[in-house]
């Protein structure tokens, strides 16, 4: 089957799966329908009153690239919580971009478009809608039901590589976004946006960009708000720094009090402070053979003994963690949590 009838099948079948979803009152049969970038869309340029951003360390799918943009209604701004989280107002839109570059070592040469997702936020909730892009790289079409596609690229070590990448069905977006029972944005946090940005005009703070724009009430000094670390940065900030970092990225969406994972016990957010809720020595409540026959969540001093550096390493679906956005292990990543693990005192 071609692409651009499997696109067609797949909007056929999100209408069908779906029919009578309030989703569909909200989401667009195309991208393009929402006018948000200008043409071609495959150069991914927004219209003015949209604004580009990114996060100081990204969850990893898979080793897809992302754009990120969001636009706010005209008239109305995002509220900064004391727990420097965002209320964002209904109509407000997180547009997220993944896609490869042909050749990682070349990030601005050739690059396929995989999906666009959007979470949109209504007067009651946040809705998610993945579209998927075709070959002509022209349209993204709504895919409710998911889909599944091939991709190959040279990594940035010379290495050709592949995946059958998956877009995620608006089940499996709810299962990651959702906290106490309410499905929300993952990544912009005040902590993870607080770092530069290269606009059009210059380079700025993002947070103090989203407030000079207006789409964001007045904050606080810069200076006196948290700010995430950059996992891949050898030099921004400590090993701790980083891990935990990586961790609350791409696990504590989860594992995290009011998460999915809440009954494990294990706390992977950046706000988590006790050693136990962080899983050292704290042995699994209920992992099978997700636990490669070890005691301890974490053994410090120890990753080969760690039931977390078992489960990050593995692509077997029912013991790999994180359950999704990869099929391929993040192999950087496992080395920053094995150091991370073997630097901890024996005695912790």
């Amino acid at each position: 089957m071609s692409l651009g009838k499997k696109m067609l099948a797949a909007l056929c079948m999100s209408s069908l799966l779906f029919s009578g979803h309030p989703i569909l009152d909200h989401a667009l049969p195309r991208l393009s329908d929402y006018g948000f970038f200008q043409e071609p869309m495959k150069h991914q340029v927004p219209i003015d009153g949209i604004l580009p951003y990114t996060i100081a360390s990204p969850l990893f799918s898979d080793y897809a690239e992302k754009l990120r943009f969001i636009h706010v209604p005209d008239q109305v701004a995002i509220s900064h919580t004391a727990d420097h989280t965002f209320n964002f107002p209904a109509g407000t839109f997180l547009i997220k971009t993944f896609y490869y570059p042909s050749d990682f070592r070349k990030p601005d040469g050739a690059r396929r478009l995989i999906e666009t997702r959007l979470l949109k936020k209504t007067e009651t909730e946040w809705l998610a809608m993945p579209y998927v892009w075709n070959a002509e790289q022209t349209e993204a079409v709504l895919a409710l039901a998911g889909d599944r596609t091939d991709v190959s690229w040279i990594h940035g070590n010379g290495k050709a590589m592949n995946v059958l990448y998956s877009i995620p069905n608006m089940n499996q977006c709810k299962s990651c976004h959702v906290y106490n029972n309410i499905q929300q944005p993952i990544g912009p946090k005040v902590r993870n946006l607080n770092l530069d940005f290269v606009y059009d005009d210059g380079t700025m703070n993002q947070l103090e960009k989203w407030v000079s724009s207006g789409i964001l009430e007045p904050l606080p000094d810069i200076n006196t708000l948290p700010r995430t670390v950059n996992y891949s940065d050898n030099y921004d900030g400590t090993l701790d720094n980083r891990a935990r970092a990586w961790l609350d990225i791409n696990c504590a969406h989860c594992h995290r009090r009011g998460g999915p994972a809440e009954t494990s016990g294990l706390y992977l957010d950046l706000e988590e402070t006790h050693p136990t809720a962080l899983g050292v020595n704290k042995p699994p409540v209920a992992a099978g053979r997700g636990s490669g026959d070890r005691m301890y969540t974490i053994v410090p001093g120890h990753p080969e003994e760690s039931i977390m550096d078992f489960r990050i390493r593995s692509t077997d679906p029912g013991i790999m963690m994180p359950e999704l956005s990869r099929k391929l292990v993040h192999t950087e990543g496992v080395e920053l949590i094995q150091a991370w693990i073997r630097e901890m005192p024996k005695g912790e």
